[in-house]
């Protein structure tokens, strides 16, 4: 039997790099960062200015499986906003909020949104969030079953707290744990679609 001949890779995107491997505008990009073979793509797009799980690819039907809106996977994202987020907000970010979409109104669908205790433990960002002493900040969990674009920081911004930080930490079972920004580790198939995906529908 042939050897599967796609190739795996869960990557930790950096803070202000392009999910894309050429450059655009000066900007850094995944081929300074992850050397994977040339057929290899990334899944989806993590915004430039965001950080966290990335897959790399030649694998199109894991594309598919993960981009196609008819196969809805969780998201979950942790978000450092600005202000003391309130009971109220959490409420209105689960049920849903209107944002802009290419210039049309849209109601997000319910998420799960958890408040952190205490921060999470994150890698330092370079450079750093500004720092406002007389203005607190608030860290969440949020999970999504979609994924419009920018929409977690049009979601908090509508809720009245914005956006400072933003890390993809999950997409189902698969996540950064053991990653550093910059980092990446190769995955057989059959450990990456176990952690993504239900095990009768593979």
């Amino acid at each position: 039997m042939p050897a599967n001949p796609h190739q795996y890779y869960v990557v930790y995107k950096p803070f202000q790099v392009l999910s894309q491997f050429t450059s655009a505008e000066g900007k850094a990009n995944l081929k300074e960062f992850f050397p994977v073979p040339a057929d290899c793509y990334p899944v989806g797009r993590l915004e430039y200015d965001s950080k966290g799980l990335l897959l790399l690819t030649n694998d199109a039907s894991l594309n598919n499986r993960l981009l196609n809106p008819r196969y809805a996977h969780d998201r979950e994202y942790w978000v450092q906003v600005e202000g003391a987020i309130t009971p109220a907000a959490i409420h209105q970010l689960e049920a849903g909020v209107t944002i802009t979409i290419d210039g049309k109104p849209y109601h997000t669908r319910p998420a799960v949104v958890t408040p952190f205790e205490t921060p999470p433990t994150v890698h330092h960002r370079h450079p750093p969030i500004r720092y406002r002493a007389q203005i607190p900040t608030s860290w969440i969990s949020i999970v999504l079953r979609e994924g419009k674009n920018r929409q977690v920081r049009k979601m908090t911004a509508q809720a009245g707290f914005p956006t400072l930080r933003l890390i993809r930490y999950r997409i189902e079972r698969l996540g950064l744990d053991g990653l550093r920004p910059g980092e990446m580790r190769s995955m057989p198939r059959e450990r990456l679609y176990s952690l993504l995906f239900d095990e009768r529908n593979q």
